[in-house]
């Protein structure tokens, strides 16, 4: 017997994983990036409030936590080509990403669509707070055939999601929804 480890095929040739952004209850159509990015920046802040007229010993004033924002991130420098095709790359890539800064067609709350930022695994469930795209090359006839492309991205309350009516909190200090008739 050999003590020789058996290679594993997905390990030789490791399926590449696209990041994504499935649209929640498909309420759009999914934006799937053709090249990866390379970095994903998160930024999150804390809200703090002073009260400058109550201050201690050292003449700092009494701060008191007041909440946190939620994650921002954004993913820069995605790029889409459709130069082999000739294909526009408006028509195959970014009309389907603009649909993200979009109110959606037919929905009542008149707010653009919900994502689930996935790569591998779940991230967030967000929105699309910013879109900036560059058309960066052309065929002779003018149609554009390669984007960079960056989405700025703000995390939802999964439990409480944009467009929900009913509230994800509970308890009996908490106000009654007059938008579903209860007391």
């Amino acid at each position: 017997m050999s003590n020789q480890k058996i290679a594993n095929p997905h390990e030789q040739n490791p399926q590449l994983q696209k990041a994504k952004l499935i649209a929640y209850n498909g309420e759009a159509p999914n934006i799937e990036v053709m090249f990866n990015p390379t970095e994903i920046s998160f930024a999150r802040t804390v809200s703090w409030k002073s009260d400058p007229g109550n201050r201690g010993t050292t003449l700092l004033p009494k701060v008191n936590f007041s909440g946190v924002e939620p994650f921002k991130f954004t993913l820069k420098q995605l790029l889409f080509d459709t130069y082999e095709t000739k294909k526009s790359v408006m028509d195959e890539y970014i009309n389907t990403i603009k649909k993200g800064v979009e109110t959606i067609e037919g929905n009542p709350d008149k707010r653009p669509p919900v994502y689930i930022f996935t790569w591998g695994s779940e991230y967030f469930h967000c929105v699309i707070t910013s879109l900036t795209y560059n058309l960066t090359m052309f065929l002779t006839d003018g149609t554009p055939v390669r984007a960079m492309v960056d989405i700025a991205l703000q995390e939802v309350d999964k439990n409480n999601l944009p467009g929900n009516r009913q509230s994800a909190s509970t308890g009996s200090d908490r106000a009654p929804d007059s938008r579903l008739g209860t007391n």
